[in-house]
């Protein structure tokens, strides 16, 4: 199975840092490490912690990215499920973090640079300084301003990206290529139960769906600017789609038996990513896509290609 690790430098990821320095947190993260995903309740009985002492804890950890939760629905209302973000944490200056990436490939592409799309509304363009062109008005996503973007929304359809494929330029073996995004579901308004299957392809080819529990609003994003309404979409969850030899991956669990061989990267001078709400989609309930200054993780969409050293 492919394993989700995070390489951390002491002298900059200080949050990151402070979400580990507690017995009751690594606790936690081995709990979910070892059991997998689950509730608040669950992991307070386990450990026999108090309630309020596990919610404090689990909060911090969600803000320094160690875990993600996702809100499902239970016997009584709904409850928010957690999960590890990662099998491993590497603590490592930045000088022998430059020797690890040097086997990784990174690009970072802003949302505003799709190079397709074809939207439905209800759908939107906004940057941290406010909309972009109309509401609701497909045209509007071929708008010049789009460069800007912080935020994409739109019901069905796709947007596609062209990434270079750095590895054949550099003559590399792709061992396995990730992409990471902050995604939800897109309803007026916002909803905690609004399933949205989400697919990516990659040169045209399916590489798999991930369902979105939610659109959520229930506390404001982290880099969300104020101008934003408080009612409207706040965050999503940090999702990474992974295609290795043995399949594709999203966060660690095999979802799709795609695999690398099947791309042939290496006829190709690009990578197009195709990030879409299919027509045919089961639980067709839109998408909100969260760049740079929106959301919770103040990111573009990351490309990640992992070569032979």
């Amino acid at each position: 199975m492919s394993r989700n690790f995070l390489v951390v430098d002491p002298e900059e990821d200080l949050d990151v840092l402070k979400g580990l320095a507690s017995a009751i947190r690594v606790k936690i993260l081995k709990l979910l490490h070892i059991e997998g995903p689950l509730n608040g309740n669950d992991i307070a009985e386990r450990l026999s912690l108090p309630q309020s002492t596990v919610s404090t804890n689990l909060q911090i950890l969600e803000n320094a990215g160690l875990i993600r939760t996702e809100t499902q629905k239970a016997r009584k209302g709904n409850q928010k499920i957690c999960h590890s973000t990662f099998d491993e944490v590497l603590v490592m200056f930045k000088e022998d973090i430059g020797q690890l990436r040097s086997n990784t490939i990174e690009v970072a592409m802003p949302l505003g640079l799709y190079t397709s799309c074809d939207v439905s509304a209800p759908c939107g363009l906004c940057s941290t300084e406010g909309i972009i062109g109309l509401l609701d008005v497909p045209d509007t996503f071929l708008d010049p301003e789009r460069m800007k973007t912080g935020l994409i929304w739109f019901t069905r359809g796709y947007v596609e990206y062209q990434f270079p494929n750095n590895a054949k330029l550099a003559q590399n073996t792709i061992e396995s290529m990730e992409f990471s995004l902050e995604l939800s579901s897109e309803v007026p308004g916002t909803s905690a139960d609004w399933p949205s299957d989400i697919t990516l392809s990659v040169n045209g080819t399916e590489i798999g769906t991930w369902l979105s529990t939610g659109d959520f609003g229930d506390k404001r994003g982290v880099y969300t600017p104020d101008w934003w309404k408080l009612k409207g979409s706040q965050y999503g969850k940090l999702k990474s789609w992974r295609v290795t030899a043995n399949g594709t991956f999203i966060d660690g669990m095999k979802i799709s038996p795609v695999s690398l061989a099947d791309l042939d990267l290496a006829n190709h001078h690009s990578i197009r990513l195709r990030i879409a709400v299919k027509e045919d989609a089961k639980h067709p309930g839109g998408i909100n896509i969260f760049g740079r200054g929106f959301g919770n993780y103040d990111q573009d969409i990351l490309l990640r290609l992992h070569v032979a050293g």
